[in-house]
């Protein structure tokens, strides 16, 4: 009975089949090894020559790397073998050859890893990234399942940009044009009015011609949105996600994190509450290290790493000007330049993470924003609908994944946090 390296513990001293690929194979004189792996692990297969058929045993050799292979044995505990245990291996059955396969030990490039991800995503570090991005995803939905928040996912077509930026995909919709979606933010504000508590989660696109290490052209965003939440709440919110999300996976993905080389005690530190500051003292912070800093700009990945570097948590910066931020977000009722918006910033220079805001519930005043930013009212007819009948105060945010699993994996690019990357310039495979 076919049988998953992750469950050998259960079957020591019984004989079992494993299915995988060969990972890389070693010869001591009348002892080979055979290291496999099926996706949910790896297990030393030890052929010794007086033990199995001597026909076999010579054509050990024929095992390449990333060639599939059946083997049968008897699982026997060893502390030594990776996952602490090994097959005594009786008989091999080749599978599936592979010949020549093109990633070897030695050092490629990231353009030659990328243009062969279908295949980079087989070695040990990649394998060990998704199992965390894995951990992250379930981590997201277990927080707002958990707390009874309704998914109510968005549409990836739109008639319109959330934020009215140009950075948009382009495409036909039968007869009219439609964009791919940046954000499901204006969505689930709907229907948080519907059900209260709600979340989306899904692929969002920003056709940004950057190649800095934090931007992908598709990446993955999970928004919520809780009605009759301030900004306040929605703070308080944000760190208990954070830190449920960052805790659970630091305890559940060791083995992954050390295969990564990550030093967690760093993150071991993320517990809320998370320090605060507003923009203006974070401006401040910058322009004694940064003099050229302008008053009034938004923060820039070197003035993000600043602030961060400040802190062992991650900071909130809160309250940034009018002028930089969409329509959407609400006017600061004590000062009319300043809006009810926070951005979360991760440690070690992870930059922003979260990005979230108390919307706009004033019908006037949001109409005249739509205005300021010179949109279309007939594009957000639907939206305004939302405060002329039963207005109410609202916040959300936003957690972009990629960069949430390039932190708490310690990556040096985000290119590495998601199976196929979508990056300016490559699209393949």
């Amino acid at each position: 009975m076919h049988t998953y390296i992750e469950d050998l513990s259960q079957h020591v001293g019984k004989r079992v089949e494993l299915k995988g690929w060969a990972y890389n194979t070693r010869s001591s004189g009348k002892i080979k090894f055979l290291l496999l792996r099926d996706g949910t692990g790896l297990c030393q297969c030890v052929f010794v020559k007086a033990e199995c058929d001597p026909d076999l045993f010579e054509g050990f050799s024929k095992i390449t790397q990333e060639c599939s292979v059946r083997v049968t044995g008897t699982v026997r505990k060893e502390d030594r073998s990776p996952g602490g245990y090994e097959l005594g291996a009786e008989t091999f059955e080749i599978l599936g050859p592979s010949v020549d396969y093109p990633i070897s030990p030695k050092e490629h490039g990231p353009d030659f890893l990328l243009s062969h991800r279908h295949l980079w995503l087989r070695s040990k570090r990649q394998h060990a990234i998704m199992r965390v991005r894995s951990e992250i995803v379930a981590a997201i939905r277990d927080f707002f399942n958990g707390r009874n928040f309704t998914l109510t996912d968005s549409p990836i077509f739109t008639p319109n940009a959330c934020e009215g930026t140009t950075d948009l995909f382009e495409t036909q919709y039968f007869d009219e044009k439609a964009y791919l979606s940046q954000s499901g933010q204006l969505y689930i504000e709907a229907t948080a009015a519907a059900f209260g508590k709600v979340y989306c989660f899904g692929p969002t696109f920003r056709a940004e011609k950057s190649k800095t290490r934090r931007h992908l052209i598709e990446f993955w965003m999970v928004e919520a949105e809780v009605a009759f939440n301030d900004l306040n709440d929605n703070m308080e919110l944000i760190e208990q996600f954070i830190e449920y999300i960052v805790q659970r996976t630091v305890r559940n993905r060791k083995d992954e994190l050390a295969t990564l080389e990550r030093n967690t005690e760093g993150l071991q530190k993320i517990v809320a509450p998370f320090p605060r500051v507003n923009y203006d003292e974070a401006a401040a912070m910058i322009q004694k290290e940064i003099p050229e800093f302008e008053l009034g700009n938004d923060f820039g990945a070197a003035d993000e790493t600043l602030l961060s570097s400040k802190f062992d948590r991650p900071v909130f910066v809160e309250r940034y000007p009018t002028s930089i931020k969409p329509f959407y977000m609400k006017q600061d009722p004590s000062r009319g330049d300043r809006v009810l918006n926070c951005d979360l910033l991760a440690t070690e220079g992870y930059g922003e993470i979260v990005g979230g805001s108390q919307r706009e519930d004033d019908l006037d005043l949001l109409i005249k924003k739509i205005d300021d930013h010179g949109l279309k009212q007939s594009d957000f007819a639907w939206y305004t609908d939302l405060r002329r009948y039963g207005t109410f105060p609202h916040s959300g945010f936003g957690l972009g994944l990629e960069r949430t699993v390039a932190w708490i994996c310690g990556l040096s690019h985000i290119r590495e946090t998601i199976p196929f990357p979508r990056l300016y310039g490559r699209s393949y495979p």
